[in-house]
């Protein structure tokens, strides 16, 4: 992709670096924030995340190889700081990752920035009832309407594995929605 090259390029040049950075951040901060705050949950800690995995994406950006899209190896640096910082999380809150996902769900409902019904509050609920990979996957692929392809290069893992899991989690969240 010819824009995304001259974007790296003026990203790795001193005299155009802060302008392309810009133009970068302009680019896929919403799409990153979503994703970020689709594993977060939380608004401020989406805003958090975010902020961190630019400053990680501008301090090693000279380092980026162009083995896959820049996009690609953005939404893996917002994935790893997400859940680094839900660990990290539920470590200084003293709480297993399952209580603080009770927790981030409870703290929804009460989230001026959530704009969900009662429904997308639990398909939010059935969703944080999932394994971490399943939920990215499903994340990735319902909401932010990624190809298998794409979610592939971020997570680095085959289609066919990604298929297995997204439909595992369907099925999960299906059967939780009609128990609850």
């Amino acid at each position: 992709m010819l824009e995304e090259q001259t974007l790296l390029e003026d990203l790795k040049q001193t005299e155009t670096q802060t302008r392309a950075f810009e133009t970068l951040v302009n680019t896929y901060k919403e799409r990153l924030y979503w994703h970020i705050r689709g594993i977060v949950l939380n608004h401020d800690d989406a805003d958090d995340v975010l902020q961190n995995t630019f400053i990680k994406v501008y301090r090693n950006i000279t380092n980026f190889k162009g083995e896959s899209k820049l996009y690609s190896w953005m939404y893996r640096i917002a994935t790893n700081e997400s859940l680094s910082f839900l660990k990290s999380k539920s470590k200084k809150m003293g709480v297993s990752n399952v209580e603080l996902q009770e927790t981030l769900l409870n703290n929804l409902e009460s989230d001026v920035y959530f704009e969900g019904n009662e429904i997308q509050l639990k398909l939010q609920k059935a969703i944080a009832t999932l394994p971490e990979k399943q939920k990215l996957v499903f994340n990735m692929k319902y909401f932010q309407e990624m190809k298998y392809e794409e979610i592939s290069e971020i997570l680095e893992t085959s289609v066919g594995a990604l298929k297995a899991s997204y439909h595992l989690a369907s099925k999960k969240i299906e059967t939780y929605i009609k128990e609850n």
